[in-house]
């Protein structure tokens, strides 16, 4: 196991240690409710050096961007980041991404930590075609990059704090190439993953404890706080996006997840699975990705069956918790057709009972 360059920085904290995608990582402090609420209410940090980054450069960057992954890397500006996938050549995924334009021919891509070997294996086979040199045009920097995401409504108001350049009304899904902290070359990311506002800072190994101390001193009037795995789960839960693992994998395709807005047929686009997925937008498919909230009182959970009324098995939760904002549970399913329209009433199948539930738009949290 891989340790990130904030282990003791989370030990001081108190943090409860666990392994994850090859890392030790804190997967609570306080408690996952506590820090749950602090990053809807105020602010928490997650230590998220764990995930992958890749650099794709030269030439035919934007080209080979284009086939590999889902959305419209041509819409793209300087400074814009786009959320996408990677089509699997199967109708899968093989991840979900992060893409980063710093100009026409340099991007950062930022994919997730249990799939860091598997995401470059991917683009490394898929590189050739385009002329793209691994090591040259492709360089796997995971390795040496250390990210904290601080994460709520106060989060920018606080990180204002620590640089001259102007970050605190910044665009959702922008980024800048800032100093911050007295640290150089900071990449500076509004993407977030809590539905909370805030931003993502990513740094030099070396300079991440450093980091570490001056976030946690700017934050400490709005009584910052670390936060772990479990709130980072438990929080994007609740606005309905999709983890890889659970609600994604090399057997769902985009369109039944209900990402078919990161899956742009455009005519100048040519990219893996573009015949297969837009045959699914046309014709639809069997299954759809879908939010419940429970009606009875009971905690859904990952792999329990959900059922009809007659008994009759109609999905699979893949994502399930008790909402510690909405004191309800909560979770999202793939339902069969006739199933899947918001409102419909459903059952999910725990301890060999079925505890009525009901189906509903996502995000399951909206803040008044």
């Amino acid at each position: 196991m891989k340790d990130t360059v904030f282990r003791k920085l989370h030990e001081e904290a108190g943090a409860r240690i666990v392994p994850f995608a090859g890392f030790n990582m804190p997967v609570e402090y306080t408690g996952i409710t506590d820090e749950h609420v602090a990053v809807r209410e105020s602010i928490g940090v997650f230590d998220v050096s764990h995930m992958g980054e890749f650099w794709v450069s030269g030439p035919a960057a934007m080209n080979y961007l284009q086939y590999i992954t889902s959305n419209d890397v041509s819409a793209l500006w300087d400074g814009k980041v786009q959320y996408s996938c990677f089509p699997n050549e199967k109708g899968g995924i093989v991840d979900d991404l992060l893409v980063y334009r710093f100009g026409p021919e340099k991007f950062l891509l930022v994919v997730n930590a249990a799939n860091i070997d598997k995401d470059w294996n991917w683009c490394v086979e898929n590189a050739g075609r385009f002329g793209l040199v691994t090591g040259k045009d492709l360089i796997n920097a995971s390795d040496g990059i250390a990210q904290l995401a601080v994460q709520g409504p106060l989060a920018l108001k606080a990180m204002q704090k620590l640089t001259d350049e102007p970050v605190e009304n910044m665009e959702y899904y922008t980024f800048k190439e800032i100093t911050f902290a007295g640290i150089k070359d900071v990449i500076f990311s509004t993407t977030g993953y809590t539905g909370a506002g805030g931003c993502e800072i990513y740094v030099r190994n070396s300079d991440g404890p450093a980091l570490w101390k001056a976030v946690f001193e700017a934050g400490k009037e709005f009584n910052i706080k670390p936060a772990g795995l479990g709130a980072r789960d438990t929080l994007r839960l609740e606005m309905g996006y999709c983890l890889y693992g659970n609600d994604i994998n090399d057997q769902t395709s985009p369109i039944e997840a209900g990402l078919g807005w990161i899956t742009k047929f455009t005519d100048y686009k040519d990219f893996i699975d573009k015949d297969l997925l837009l045959k699914q937008k046309k014709e639809g498919t069997a299954r759809k990705l879908r939010g419940f909230v429970m009606i009875d009182r009971g905690i859904p959970r990952q792999h329990y069956e959900v059922v009809n009324a007659a008994g009759d098995v109609i999905g699979e939760v893949t994502s399930g918790t008790m909402s510690p904002m909405l004191k309800q549970g909560i979770g999202m399913a793939y339902l069969t057709r006739g199933f899947w329209n918001p409102g419909s009433e459903i059952f999910i199948r725990i301890r060999n009972k079925d505890l009525r539930a009901q189906v509903v738009n996502l995000p399951f949290y909206k803040k008044d």
